[in-house]
């Protein structure tokens, strides 16, 4: 278990913004940064990070949170493991009271896989730099391709030895069980025996953006083998490599900084490029192209360049991608090597900067690349022009945003030599059929109509005594801490014997008027959570005098930290409303706070008294017995209470 002064200094030098920074591109809005949410699919910005409080809110989702939390949320961390990678990152040593090996056995199974592929990578690199087969085999390979030892051991590349169980039997004899290398694809494992995927291959470790080791490529190095050339980790609870981008752990920073993303096919594509300066730049793993893949980078940026190679194939796999990145809003660029040339190999033959120079001008916009690539197909013949124009239409039609519609078919009509009256004809029908596809998938995903039932109606008026409860809450959290007047009304008696109602000031901090109010009437909270964080508040004022928001907003407790963060969050956003310049002005929030204290104290009595009343009706109702005096007395209850509901509405201001 990790110490509290380990988690204190965690804390401390961590800051929210440069860690979701590595995750989500920001940008400055004011005092705050904005970015897309990382946990939906949105257009417009509503992801806010404010470097001030320490906190993030996503309005899409309504999610929020400190650093850790996003940590939690974003690469499905457990706590400890959230606060271990703030630690690396920011050099802290960590101190511990509980052994890593009690630790261990708590992990469930995506944090078992886990340790498993972190050990099975370090175990690669060290069998490549120490082991001679490795050295003669493995490490020459990469050497020969060009790659300097510092990019070796950067990208963790490593290697198998050529041996049926090599890895498997040394991993269970340094304590790995056989059931999670079986579950994370390093093993097989075929009635009694087992075997290493990956035995006589070079390793290119997978990693989360996060850095986190998901799987493995591996290349075969013996051409003479009838088996297949690349090799991959199989589907697993941790892997899914139509979500993964290689190289997106290294590549994040440089991303979001240059705000653009080349996008390659290859393990050595992205290495090579690294190693030449261009850092900004990811692989496909020779897959198709996903729309979680370019979700991925979207994160980052909205501007991606595909470089392929200048074979036919390369030329149409580049073809087939670009609709997918245009239905995401992206910006895209394609970028076609020279015939016989890829990333990998041009980046040896050149400069870093005649390479830079290169991807910055050979660059093409979509329309113009494929037109390029296709027209000459369809040279004197008017059936295979046609079908290109609506092919491109049909690409332009993916675009959500109408301006950029309009700019694509002016240029397509220019290049193409058709009027521009026809393809806006035409881009109109592929809208009005793109439109009626996705009607049509939405319904077939909506559930059966149901009929809103009498229980439902029951717990809409439950929410009503929740919802006071959380008002107190967030009262405690943002004004806790605070003096202010409160009023109080005492009958007194005049000269002549009349009674009038006399106002009375007094001083009081918000947080003990809150709490001699509940404990007068015996008010207890009904929502668990409520309960859990309302003594967790009640702790911190009694043992300290104040309420620290801060500690809370870092609590272990996920809940209790994001719940904190969103209160905060959202009193941020409303602050940020310019009212004066739309010429609604408000009163200051420090003079409302009495009437807040008082009207949520008064509403969850109203809301309880109602409840009782109701509660002593059915009673009544039920209670078939000829126990007058019972009922009497019942009566005599719901008269006295419904007295006091009625004062309750008076001091509301509200009618019965």
């Amino acid at each position: 278990m990790i110490t509290r002064t380990s988690i204190d200094k965690i804390f401390e030098a961590a800051r929210v913004e440069e860690v979701i920074g590595e995750f989500v591109q920001l940008k400055k809005a004011g005092s705050n940064f904005k970015g897309l949410s990382p946990f939906s699919e949105e257009k417009t910005p509503s992801f806010m990070v404010s470097p001030v409080k320490q906190i993030w809110k996503d309005f899409s989702s309504g999610k929020g949170g400190n650093v850790v939390s996003f940590l939690m949320e974003h690469e499905h961390y457990t706590y400890p493991e959230a606060l271990r990678w703030l630690a690396k990152k920011y050099n802290i040593e960590i101190e511990e009271t509980v052994p890593d090996e009690s630790e261990k056995e708590m992990l469930d199974l995506r944090e078992s896989m886990y340790v498993v592929t972190d050990y099975a990578s370090k175990y690669f690199q060290r069998v490549l730099f120490e082991e001679e087969e490795g050295r003669n085999i493995g490490l020459s390979y990469f050497q020969e391709r060009g790659y300097r030892e510092e990019t070796i051991k950067k990208f963790n590349l490593g290697y198998a030895l050529d041996s049926w169980d090599a890895f498997t039997t040394k991993a269970e004899k340094d304590g790995y069980q056989i059931d999670y290398l079986e579950k994370t694809g390093l093993t097989i494992v075929k009635e009694n025996k087992k075997f290493d995927r990956f035995k006589g291959r070079v390793i290119f470790p997978i990693h989360s953006m996060s850095g986190r080791v998901l799987g493995f490529g591996g290349r075969i190095l013996d051409s003479t083998l009838k088996a297949a050339k690349y090799l991959n980790s199989p589907s697993s609870e941790i892997y899914d490599k139509s979500k993964i981008l290689y190289g997106i752990y290294y590549a994040k920073q440089s991303i979001a900084k240059e705000d653009r993303c080349y996008l390659v096919e290859g393990y050595t594509d992205v290495i090579s490029l690294h190693q030449a300066g261009v850092t900004n730049v990811v692989a496909s793993s020779g897959t198709a192209l996903t729309p979680e893949q370019i979700r991925l980078i979207k994160r980052l940026t909205t501007n991606i360049t595909v470089l392929f190679d200048g074979d036919a194939a390369g030329l149409r796999a580049a073809i087939r991608g670009v609709d997918l990145i245009l239905e995401q809003n992206m910006q895209v660029k394609v970028l076609a090597f020279p015939d016989g040339e890829d990333p990998d190999s041009f980046s040896k033959k050149v400069s870093s900067d005649e390479l830079k120079d290169y991807l910055e001008k050979e660059a093409k916009d979509f329309i113009r690349f494929k037109i390029d690539v296709l027209l000459p197909e369809t040279e004197k013949d008017p059936m295979k022009k046609a079908a290109l124009v609506r092919d491109i239409i049909q690409s332009i039609a993916l675009i959500p945003d109408r301006i950029q519609q309009e700019i694509y078919v002016k240029e397509c009509a220019a290049l193409l030599d058709v009027s521009e009256k026809v393809l806006f004809s035409n881009l109109a029908q592929q809208i009005v059929k793109i439109s009626k596809e996705k009607l049509k998938v939405n319904r077939e995903e909506l559930p059966d109509m149901q009929v809103v039932t009498t229980e439902q109606k029951t717990l809409e008026k439950i929410d009503q005594l929740e919802k006071y409860e959380k008002e107190i809450i967030r009262i405690l959290l943002l004004y806790g801490n605070q003096k202010t007047d409160f009023i109080n009304w005492v009958e007194e008696k005049g000269p002549l014997g009349k009674t009038y109602i006399k106002k009375e000031l007094y001083e009081n901090v918000v947080a003990e008027e809150i709490y001699l109010n509940l404990q007068e009437d015996e008010i207890e909270f009904t929502n668990p959570f409520f309960i859990k964080i309302y003594n967790e508040i009640l702790t911190h004022y009694t043992e300290y005098d104040n309420i620290d928001i801060h500690l809370l907003s870092q609590h272990k407790d996920v809940d209790i930290s994001s719940f904190t963060s969103d209160i905060l969050m959202n009193e941020e956003n409303e602050n940020l409303s310019d009212w004066e310049r739309k010429n609604i002005f408000v009163k200051e929030k420090e003079l409302m706070i009495p009437k807040l204290v008082n009207d949520v104290i008064l509403n969850l009595r109203r809301v309880l008294i109602d409840q009782k009343i109701k509660k002593i009706a059915e009673t009544m109702q039920s209670d078939k017995s000829e126990a007058l005096p019972d009922k009497n007395e019942m009566m005599e209850e719901v008269v006295n209470y419904t007295g006091l509901r009625k004062l309750l509405y008076e001091k509301l201001n509200r009618v019965v």
